[in-house]
């Protein structure tokens, strides 16, 4: 199928990006890189009057860290993120997770800020934004606002974004320097959508946040399991009995492909996988 008409327009600033979304509301979406947002076209289920291509816009495309944060602009790609010298020291939980996303030609193309306004609940870097505790900045012409990556998600591509404003940068807590991130998700084929996926951060004082993929509505924390072995240390009895309580916490929708159990099955072995790497 083809896209339906619309308006295509291509700011050359921020502020100007803001006043389109402010004048044309829910008649205007953004593209950046477009690997969802094309797809969606063809296949007629969004039809927007107006694009606002923020694709030039340089001041969104900056890593940087502060003293106890890294900031990622919203229109960093994939692939930057996966070659960042900053995030490989400070963050090694993204590009471990990025090697899963679709295919280079995607990761070339595609944006972190765009994948978390998607709000797929299979996504990747919602997972690991989840597991790393990051606060999202979303702004428009009325000013800023700090989002808490727990209230941003709010379903099957739904989230807290108002029509009129662009997710901008994304700021993740520096984890401390004994902390260990680890990211595993199953596939039917390299580049699939996950049937299910996790993102693990651990660090000797804060204890595991374990965020899943792919088994709800949006990315889910395993708080009985992450409260289960901050408690004591981790053994292979342990880490048994993590792997059963994760379990009870797992209610996937119903799928016709991949049934519950089996998806509720594939969280149990990936954080087995992971527990196991920790304890050798």
């Amino acid at each position: 199928m083809k896209a339906p008409n619309f308006e295509y327009r291509r700011p050359e600033s921020l502020t100007e990006a803001l006043e389109l979304l402010a004048q044309h509301g829910d008649d205007a979406t953004i593209i950046a890189g477009g690997q969802s947002l094309l797809a969606l076209l063809n296949f007629r289920m969004a039809a927007p009057e107006l694009l606002v291509d923020i694709g030039r816009l340089e001041e969104l495309k900056q890593i940087t860290g502060g003293a106890d944060h890294v900031e990622i602009g919203g229109l960093v790609r994939h692939c930057d993120l996966a070659a960042s010298p900053l995030i490989a020291q400070t963050l090694p939980l993204l590009p471990q997770a990025i090697g899963h996303i679709a295919h280079p030609a995607v990761r070339h193309r595609g944006t972190i800020g765009g994948s978390l306004a998607m709000a797929d609940p299979a996504a990747e870097l919602a997972a690991c934004c989840l597991a790393l505790d990051a606060t999202f900045s979303l702004v428009s012409a009325r000013g800023q606002r700090w989002v808490g990556v727990g209230d941003f998600f709010q379903g099957v591509y739904e989230t807290a974004l108002e029509s009129d404003e662009v997710l901008t940068a994304i700021r993740l807590p520096k984890p401390a320097p004994d902390s260990v991130g680890i990211f595993k998700e199953v596939a039917r084929r390299q580049g699939d959508f996950a049937m299910a996926g996790l993102a693990f951060v651990t660090a000797a004082d804060s204890g595991p946040r374990i965020a899943l993929l792919g088994v709800a509505d949006r990315p889910m924390l395993a708080r009985r399991t992450m409260a289960f072995l901050k408690d004591s240390p981790l053994n292979e009895a342990r880490a048994k009995e993590a792997v059963d309580l994760i379990g009870t916490e797992v209610d996937p929708p119903e799928d016709p492909t991949y049934p519950p159990a089996y998806r509720r099955h594939l969280v149990q072995v990936l954080l087995q996988r992971v527990l196991m790497e920790l304890i050798q």
